[in-house]
């Protein structure tokens, strides 16, 4: 519930985010008419087409994109005839175009005394203005998109995002409500309602050609930031919508033993799959055997770090009557895709049991928010011990060696397992000071190319100098919700970081290998290459997974990584850093 509330006050205080200037006068130019015929409908059409587009958006499916591209334009089309009929009320008697003469109707009904189409008219322009309303991404609606993206296009999804358009609704109506008494006030000097809908109708055509442009997106949600974000993290905070993680605490007894309170049982595992190196296991088959539920993602650079350690414990205590898991919630479309998963498990070496949670049921019923996530069941099916995100191995160890010996099962090696990793899988080095960055635009951030990312259609940009942590595209690209795809060949993607390793997710949009070459502060890597490229900088694209570039050898400073594509169809998603 708390959450909805937040979602609520996050759209209320849309109204003081430059991102609704270019739909205010959409809504204002009915400021003169009836609230329950003309103010009502329009705001309820505007909020439940954008929590509907919204929840398709959060499919990501190419045909989710389409649509919604579709919907824009002929939303910008019926938008700006309704723009000129309000600056030129006669033009419909000049011309016999039916649009034109439509949107000049949905002008003259909604203030015709009881009329009685107004509501079917005031309806479809909250639709079209509902298709082009695009909120600035503050940290209330980053917070949405996430649950979206993780839950999918389900009904929690859409009444959050509803939520958070009926809080936009709720501030616009009240501006209306003062907009319109002001303009009542204006209509009773003669001449001054007709200049009032002529102004309106310019505002509404400047509106379109701000939208059409791109403007509201590449230039006003950078002014947002600085008027909101603050506002909206205090909220998410008194909330309790961002909080920290909150671990297992371990005490000792007085005989050297762990103290470990039972957390819970263990769900269900009813709906997951499918399952690879096991028949589906249920939580009947697993009573008698100490379990490690390992929550992770194949292209996620945490979850392959912790990796060497969970394959350690698998080999070394499975004869023991440990069961690690690895349950696979995908954060990227194209991890939902059984045979991406399969393929990832040949390559990563797993030999334990692994089930897809493409519906998060098992994560959802855990409340689990972070990968990698680690928990620890006895023997009974008790959840004793919990983990999020990397470390903390030698502790996860003494648990597992303490369930095993409780459930009458105890090691009989003193040793540690052993853990060997390399490549993407190494720890991360002391020094990184540049975070995790996603290229599509739903969780973009420090993008520096002049005129910033253009949602969902291909633009040509270029690469200015870069400070720390900014990264830019150069060439032509289409930018996504999750990724950017590479339009042409040449294509580059700059990002200036500084961290011993470079990882980026890589994928092809066509299937075919997609060649490419990087640079290091303009040379060749030589020594500096990853595992996924040779000296001379070039490498290829196979499959849609994490892909290391670059394992400094020397000091870590400051360099600027470049990648440029020579095939069309190479698609990136996430930066991440050791």
């Amino acid at each position: 519930m708390l959450i909805i509330l937040l979602a609520y006050l996050g759209g209320v205080l849309t109204i003081v985010s430059p991102c609704i200037l270019p739909v205010l006068p959409f809504v204002f130019a009915r400021a003169g008419g009836s609230f329950l015929r003309s103010t009502l409908p329009m705001l309820a059409g505007m909020a439940i087409t954008f929590a509907i587009v919204a929840t398709l958006a959060a499919v990501g499916g190419g045909w989710a994109v389409q649509a919604n591209q579709v919907g824009r334009w002929a939303a910008l089309i019926l938008l700006a005839l309704f723009g000129i009929a309000l600056v030129f009320p006669t033009i419909s008697d000049r011309m016999t175009r039916p649009l034109v003469a439509l949107g000049s109707r949905m002008t003259e009904r909604a203030s015709e005394p009881g009329g009685g189409e107004s509501v079917t008219s005031s309806a479809i322009l909250g639709v079209a203005t509902g298709l082009l309303w695009a909120p600035c991404a503050g940290p209330i609606l980053g917070i949405i998109f996430t649950t979206a993206a993780l839950k999918g296009a389900s009904a929690s999804t859409t009444l959050l995002l509803l939520a958070y358009a009926l809080g936009a609704a709720t501030s616009l109506a009240l501006a209306l409500l003062v907009g319109g008494r002001v303009f009542a006030r204006m209509k009773k000097s003669l001449g001054a309602s007709e200049r009032i809908r002529q102004v309106l109708g310019v505002l509404v055509l400047v509106g379109v050609g701000a939208i059409a442009l791109g403007l509201d997106t590449r230039v006003l949600s950078k002014l947002s930031s600085a008027q909101t974000a603050s506002i909206e993290s205090t909220l998410a905070r008194k909330l309790g919508a961002s909080q920290a993680m909150d671990e297992s605490r371990t005490q000792t007894g007085a005989m050297g033993e762990l103290i470990l309170p039972v957390e819970g049982e263990l769900p269900p595992l009813d709906g997951l799959g499918p399952w690879f190196n096991s028949a589906p296991l249920t939580s009947e088959q697993l009573r008698g055997k100490v379990v490690v539920i390992d929550f992770w993602t194949y292209s996620c650079i945490n979850c392959l770090r912790a990796l060497p350690y969970v394959k350690a414990w698998d080999a070394k205590y499975r004869k023991d009557g440990l069961v690690v898991i690895g349950v696979h919630a995908p954060e990227f479309a194209f991890e939902r895709v059984p045979a991406n998963v399969a393929q990832a498990i040949r390559d990563l070496g797993i030999r334990y049991p692994v089930a897809l949670d493409n519906q998060y049921r098992l994560w959802r019923a855990l409340d689990n928010h972070y990968w990698p996530a680690h928990y620890f069941v006895d023997a009974r099916g008790r959840i004793r011990y919990h983990h999020f995100g990397e470390g903390n191995y030698a502790m996860s160890e003494r648990v597992i060696r303490q369930l095993l010996a409780e459930a009458g099962h105890a090691p009989m090696d003193a040793a540690m397992a052993e853990a060997r990793g390399g490549g993407a899988a190494a720890a991360a080095s002391a020094e990184v000071r540049s975070p995790e960055t996603y290229v599509g635009y739903a969780r973009a951030d420090r993008f520096v190319s002049p005129g910033g990312l253009q949602r969902d259609r291909s633009a040509r940009y270029s690469a200015p100098p870069l400070k720390l942590n900014d990264w830019a595209l150069e060439g032509q690209w289409l930018d996504r919700r999750q990724s950017a795809a590479a339009s042409a060949p040449g294509a580059k993607l700059h990002f200036r970081f500084r961290a011993r390793d470079l990882h980026l997710v890589l994928g092809s949009t066509s299937g075919k290998p997609v060649r490419f070459r990087i640079m290091l502060d303009g040379k060749i890597p030589g020594t500096d290459a990853g595992v996924d490229v040779k000296p001379d900088g070039s490498g290829l694209v196979r499959g849609q997974r994490l892909y290391q570039l670059v394992r400094q050898k020397g000091p870590i400073r400051d360099r600027t990584f470049t990648i440029e594509f020579l095939d069309p169809g190479a698609e990136a998603f996430a930066f991440t850093f050791g």
